[in-house]
C-alpha cells in the first residue's frame, strides 16, 4: 500500500455534501482505503477570480493503484460529479480531485505530475494538508507545515462542519 493525498476541491452545487461524497467514494476506490480526511475549508478561488469561492479538504488513502490507475478512478469520480473538462482552467466545478502526493513518488507523465505543481503556492492545499500531516515531507520541498508557513493563509477559513468523512457517513 502507498500512502496518497487527494485534494478535493468545489465551488458549484451544495459543494460541502459533493466534497462529502468525494471524500466517500474515496473510501470505495479499488484497492485502497480512506487513512484520515481534514476539515473544510472555504476559500477563495486561485487564477480565475471572477466566481464562487471554494469549499477544499485532503484526504489521505492507502492504495494498491498505480499513480495513472488512480487518476483515471479521479477523473471518472469528477465526471459523474458533473465536471465538464473543457480546456478551461481554474475556473469554476463541481469537484476538483488531485493527486496531492504519492508516497514519496515523484512522477512526470503526461497529464500527471507529482507532487502536485503547485502544491507550494497554494494555501488552499497546504492547510487543510498541514491539519492532516503537518510533519510530511514534500519531495524536493520540504515540509508541509513549513512551505505553509511561507505563504499568508488569512483568506482561507477552517469551517465548522464535519470533517468529510464524518459528514458523509464514513
Amino acid at each position: 500500500m502507498t500512502a496518497a493525498f487527494i485534494g478535493l476541491g468545489s465551488n458549484l452545487g451544495d459543494s460541502c455534501a459533493i466534497v462529502a461524497q468525494a471524500a466517500a467514494a474515496l473510501d470505495a476506490l479499488p484497492h485502497s482505503r480512506v487513512r484520515q480526511a481534514s476539515s473544510l475549508y472555504l476559500t477563495p478561488p486561485w487564477g480565475v477570480q471572477q466566481q464562487p469561492p471554494f469549499i477544499n479538504a485532503v484526504v489521505e488513502i492507502d492504495t494498491l493503484l498505480q499513480p495513472g490507475e488512480l487518476l483515471q478512478q479521479l477523473l471518472a469520480l469528477e465526471r459523474a460529479a458533473g465536471r465538464v473538462r473543457d480546456g478551461t482552467r481554474w475556473g469554476p466545478r463541481a469537484l476538483d480531485l488531485d493527486i496531492l502526493l504519492y508516497g514519496q513518488d515523484i512522477v512526470c507523465a503526461p497529464g500527471l505530475s507529482v507532487p502536485h505543481p503547485h502544491l507550494a503556492q497554494r494555501a488552499f492545499v497546504l492547510l487543510p494538508l498541514a491539519e492532516i500531516a503537518p510533519a510530511l515531507t514534500v519531495p524536493g520541498l520540504g515540509r508541509v507545515d513549513a512551505l505553509l508557513a511561507q505563504l499568508d493563509a488569512g483568506d482561507c477559513r477552517r469551517l465548522d462542519a464535519p470533517a468529510p468523512l464524518q459528514r458523509a457517513g464514513g
